[in-house]
């Protein structure tokens, strides 16, 4: 499986949602919103899930908006605010109220510990792909040519750092939240071993 292999969708709402990920997120942010989508794909490819490419590449560009200031919430965790970015950017691109609420699910989600495939493949494949992106939880899955390939043309630019940094944060001022558990989980030495930094 190479990176061509994949299935990349170009509508004007994934364009749309490219720009506005590149307008907010830092380049590192961005770059791993768009190696979960291509990790993603790779999985449901490898596995025939069935999956909206379009609902999932707009989810995963869009799902740690709520880690960036301009849509840091003081109130909710960072996956329910990015959701809320993400249905009101749905209800923009012209999207019906059923799929604005879809993308919010997703977006929300990819923080649970494991989504069903059957109930949810673009959760699923988000939560899967971050997971990895983040941690490096099943890389080995992945073919070692399309880890490369994906890593040099989108590159990791001080992620891990970054990341750390963003969710020992939400931690301090959200601590019920999903991101105060996965730190309190040790997420940080994960994400410190994380194979694709090696």
């Amino acid at each position: 499986m190479r990176l061509d292999d994949l299935v990349v969708p170009d509508s004007a709402a994934c364009s749309a949602a490219r720009e506005v990920a590149g307008a907010y997120c830092s380049p590192a942010l961005l770059n791993h919103s768009i190696r979960s989508y291509l990790w993603a794909a790779a999985h449901a490819t490898a596995h025939d899930i069935a999956f909206d490419p379009e609902l999932l590449y707009v989810a995963s560009l869009l799902h740690d908006l709520g880690l960036v200031p301009a849509f840091d919430s003081h109130t909710v965790p960072f996956e329910e605010a990015g959701g809320h970015v993400a249905w009101v950017f749905a209800a923009a691109a012209g999207w019906p109220a059923e799929r604005r609420e879809r993308v919010s699910q997703v977006i929300v989600r990819h923080m649970w510990s494991s989504v069903d495939v059957a109930r949810d493949p673009e959760g699923h494949l988000l939560e899967y792909s971050t997971s990895l992106d983040i941690s490096g939880r099943g890389v080995d899955a992945l073919p070692e040519g399309l880890r490369a390939e994906v890593l040099a043309r989108y590159p990791r630019l001080g992620l891990a750092e970054e990341f750390v940094t963003c969710f020992q944060d939400q931690a301090d001022r959200k601590p019920g939240s999903a991101a105060a558990s996965a730190i309190g989980a040790g997420i940080a030495g994960r994400v410190a071993a994380n194979p694709l930094d090696s």
